[in-house]
């Protein structure tokens, strides 16, 4: 019986030693007793973890004091128990401990689950994203000396340089060889490299004066009849060089048309002699400012090449679709890509973003550039590649692409008033929409939502007059309508003095189209230039007509042709009474020849002078009499 006294008391011991052991370990603060289900867990997880924003503000002093916890009673003694009962436990919460700080108690707002996403407005502010800074590869502007004088042709043929109008020579004469070879009739002559440059001085003549046909320009004795054509070159050497104008070697055409329906087989290879001149060309010579814009380009054209497109919502609806690269200040043709019906890059992430990755070139460009699109190209996924190559973005977006916010809390409707702006960030992509006459939706990486900017519409009242008013505009649509029409500009300049017109080959469309291109981006050049100069460019038309007068080699200013005066012969009877007396009714005599000592009679006279003077073969006193 002692020693089971003994042992009780020793148990007791023991276990009171335990209890004072898990005191000491317990850290202040904490209670062991209080139960912890999986609530109290989730509120001390990190806001942005739940999917909170993590810029809301942490609870208060007075909301972090929560009622202290109920503290279990200890267990009762077993009534086989002989030994002591255990003291109770002490709550782990010190009675005079300082009130916790805020960010280490949960407060009423971490208990919130995460709401739906929903558009915020124009009153929630927005921080733009950082930018990476503006490093191009070279100085933007012309590559070429700014203190050297460059006429209309020094800039065309950096454009159509000497070496690629040899090759082009080269590949026409094989060409009308194989014609002939296969029983074409017509004259012809192997063309030269000035020769050639003739005939583009023509083309660019026939962009400057429109007429109906080309045999037009070769009509002779009639009121509409041009001098011009006719001295640079006859109509059917014009004619013959047209029909057998080829860009590539005939003989390696037959290699690569035997590749039809390959991989191997190459559909721009009647081009690519003057296609990668030109583009190259295009890239050498100038390097682009800031903003760019990436759109398409149609060049017209109905050829069955399982190349042309259809596009309704451009001016020309048939043609040969090219995505172009421009400089949006001056319309500047950067870079570009004929449209062969797939991706030249497939990467797998679609035609629309192959296209913009193969233009935009961080190699080529440098850093720091602001690309603008429309919603063909936008895609979330392109603006975060963009952005990691620390290249900022804007365009209008399609709703239904992928990752793109989906949401209709907050979101406009059709009875939104005009000037409402809605907006979701999404990390350095910002989502816009902006009801005008209808909704605008714009993605960017570059812009805040809205900065107080306004914008001026027409807006009609009661009464049925109209007025303007000032409406909230989103800086992203802003800035989108300010760089984005950079294409549009090249197409403009482009579509006024356009060397196209018809032809039976598909690649010749092409060729025109370049030829349009290097005069265009050789004007914009003159233009930099002049500005670096600070001098007065010559407008475009002057342009136009001075590198046309070079090409063909004739002067731009021409002497005057003298205008007949009223010095001319006319009878002297306005008619006779009698056919028989024709020749002898109002016969006068010839004042040169009484001059001279003789007696002439003569039935003709000056107009302007009044005198008879004779006009026979034999006896011109009419022009001795005034030369004199």
């Amino acid at each position: 019986m002692a020693k089971t006294l003994i042992l009780k008391d020793v148990l007791a011991a023991v276990l009171e030693s335990s209890d004072e052991d898990e005191r000491v370990s317990e850290p202040d603060g904490f209670s062991s007793d209080v139960t912890l289900d999986d609530d109290d867990y989730d509120h001390r997880r990190d806001p942005v973890e739940d999917g909170e924003d993590s810029q809301l503000p942490g609870p208060t002093v007075t909301q972090a004091a929560s009622p202290v916890p109920a503290i279990r009673s200890p267990p009762a003694p077993t009534p086989q128990s002989s030994s002591p009962p255990r003291p109770a436990k002490r709550s782990r919460i010190p009675q005079h401990q300082p009130a916790p700080k805020p960010t280490q108690q949960p407060g009423p707002l971490s208990t919130q689950q995460p709401g739906p996403l929903s558009w915020k407005t124009e009153k929630d502010p927005d921080i733009a994203p950082p930018v990476s800074r503006f490093q191009p590869a070279r100085t933007p502007g012309p590559q070429l000396s700014s203190t050297s004088t460059y006429t209309p042709l020094d800039l065309f043929k950096l454009f159509f340089p000497v070496q690629t109008v040899q090759t082009l020579c080269q590949n026409t004469n094989k060409q009308a060889a194989k014609q002939m070879a296969q029983g074409k009739k017509y004259k012809w002559l192997d063309v030269n490299v000035g020769e050639f440059y003739k005939y583009i001085g023509l083309l660019l003549y026939m962009a400057m004066v429109k007429l109906d046909s080309i045999a037009d320009y070769w009509r002779q004795n009639h009121f509409f009849s041009l001098p011009i054509p006719v001295q640079i070159m006859p109509r059917d050497r014009y004619r013959t060089l047209s029909w057998n104008l080829h860009l590539s070697d005939p003989e390696e055409d037959v290699q690569n048309d035997k590749k039809k329906g390959t991989a191997d087989h190459d559909k721009l290879f009647r081009l690519k002699p003057l296609l990668n001149t030109i583009k190259n060309a295009c890239k050498s010579f100038y390097h682009p400012h800031r903003d760019v814009a990436v759109d398409e380009r149609m060049v017209a054209s109905k050829a069955k090449t399982g190349m042309t497109q259809y596009m309704k919502a451009k001016p020309i609806k048939w043609g040969f679709k090219l995505f172009v690269l421009a400089d949006s200040r001056n319309g500047y043709t950067v870079d570009f890509s004929v449209y062969t019906g797939k991706s030249d890059i497939p990467s797998g992430h679609g035609l629309s973003y192959d296209v913009v990755m193969s233009l935009v070139q961080p190699g080529y460009l440098g850093t720091g550039y602001h690309i603008y699109m429309d919603n063909f190209y936008s895609s979330p996924k392109l603006f975060r590649a963009l952005h990691e190559q620390k290249f900022a973005a804007c365009g209008t977006y399609r709703e239904n692409r992928k990752d793109c916010p989906r949401t209709t809390n907050n979101a406009l409707t059709k009875k939104s008033e005009r000037g409402s702006i809605r907006w979701i960030r999404d990390g350095p992509l910002i989502y816009v929409k902006w009801m005008d006459t209808r909704e605008v939706s714009v993605c960017s990486t570059l812009h805040t939502a809205h900065s107080g900017n306004a914008v001026q519409r027409r807006v009609k009242q009661q009464d049925g007059s109209w007025t303007k008013t000032s409406i909230p505009c989103p800086t992203p649509v802003m800035e989108y309508n300010a760089h984005m029409g950079g294409v549009d500009h090249s197409d403009q300049l482009i579509q006024y003095y356009s060397a196209q017109h018809k032809t039976m080959r598909w690649y010749r469309h092409l060729f025109y189209h370049f030829l349009d291109i290097a005069t265009t981006n050789s004007y914009i050049l003159h233009k930099e230039l002049c500005l670096a100069q600070q001098t007065t460019p010559m407008t475009h038309r002057a342009f136009m007509e001075e590198l046309t007068v070079e090409l063909c080699g004739k002067p731009l200013h021409t002497a005057p042709v003298p205008v007949p005066a009223g010095h001319i012969p006319v009878p002297i009877a306005v008619h006779a009474a009698d056919s028989s007396t024709k020749a002898t009714t109002g016969r006068s005599r010839c004042a040169h020849c009484q001059s001279q000592g003789q007696r002439k009679d003569t039935p003709w006279k000056c107009r302007e002078c009044d005198v008879a003077l004779c006009v026979q073969l034999d006896r011109n006193c009419f022009a001795a009499w005034h030369d004199s």
